[in-house]
């Protein structure tokens, strides 16, 4: 057997390897700083060769840089809440029911 070969049956034994699915999943925790260690260890070696989860992980990144630098503010609750009456209001107020 090829030492290649012994090199991929050693990481499938090891559950190293993860779809992409999850690999953007533990992306998008990684950014939030809610990824285990474990699953760092497994996103970075899925980056290695999934060209597309890079291009994803560098998207996601830049989107939260710029998030972040933006400073955005949320709507208070009360502000929020009183909308949301006022929309509830007008829908039953209105033609489309």
């Amino acid at each position: 057997m090829s030492e290649r070969k012994l090199d991929v049956i050693m990481i499938k034994k090891l559950k190293i390897v993860i779809p992409c699915s999850e690999a953007n999943h533990v992306c998008d925790k990684s950014q939030y700083k809610e990824s285990s260690f474990n699953e760092k260890i497994k996103l970075y070696i899925h980056l290695m060769y999934c060209g597309a989860c890079r291009d994803y992980s560098s998207t996601n990144t830049r989107l939260s840089s710029i998030i972040l630098k933006s400073k955005v503010t949320c709507i208070d609750k009360k502000y929020k809440d009183s909308m949301k009456n006022l929309f509830e209001k007008a829908m039953n107020n209105s033609d489309f029911k």
